[in-house]
């Protein structure tokens, strides 16, 4: 049995400051953060929204621990989080974490991209919409053995690899947890996992084999 630490994809990293946003129960993954910032002396801000207060948890304690800056929104009462006022006063080099339903993390992604600041740190509960895709037939080199092995259209890399005999890890097999993520030493990748920055998938040096796929004709695997 092999036995390693936790992936974590939803890692806090290093900022002057920092900007939470939290739609209902997607508090959850926030708390540590904000206590991490806390303890580090790091500046920071939480806005949470939900459909009522009542429904909202950790709130008293939130509000009893850290006072006005925790900026709450029951929707009930005060409609959506305004993510254009919200971005508009984090301070210059705020890093943005979310956490809630899809409509707010596509909603947040939009709102940064429109004001051209980096991608927002986002966990999800379900893999977002691509739309309509097309897949095509490509290989995959394996960098330890130097095979190759064919990906047929409608195939994932991560069954073709198991039909030629390899034992890959996976779990959620829809591009949310990163349990299958892959090197990458050669090609362009077709991202279609809800993981990876824009900045990360413009590296294209990793990929989450479950869901994504070659943009070319191969890709050679760090396997």
């Amino acid at each position: 049995m092999t036995v390693q630490g936790p992936r974590n994809h939803f890692r806090l990293v290093e900022a002057p400051h920092y900007t939470f946003v939290a739609g209902g129960i997607g508090i959850t993954p926030l708390l540590p953060m904000i206590r991490h910032a806390e303890r580090a002396g790091v500046p920071w801000r939480l806005h949470y929204g939900g459909r009522t207060r009542a429904t909202m948890a950790y709130v008293d304690e939130l509000v009893e621990r850290y006072g006005d800056r925790i900026s709450l929104c029951p929707q009930e009462t005060h409609g959506l989080l305004d993510l254009a006022g919200i971005l508009a006063d984090a301070p210059e080099g705020s890093r943005v974490y979310c956490c809630g339903p899809e409509p707010l993390l596509a909603a947040l992604e939009g709102a940064c991209a429109e004001r051209e600041l980096p991608t927002p740190h986002v966990e999800r509960f379900a893999p977002k919409d691509l739309g309509e895709t097309h897949d095509v037939d490509f290989e995959v080199e394996l960098e330890s053995t130097g095979e190759v092995v064919a990906v047929p259209a409608g195939c994932s890399v991560l069954e073709a690899l198991r039909q030629h005999g390899l034992d890959v890890p996976s779990s959620c097999q829809e591009g949310t947890c990163g349990t299958c993520e892959t090197g990458v030493l050669a090609g362009t990748v077709d991202h279609r996992d809800s993981l990876l920055t824009e900045q990360e998938q413009e590296a294209m040096d990793t990929m989450f084999i479950c869901v994504s796929r070659s943009a070319g004709e191969r890709l050679t695997l760090e396997l």
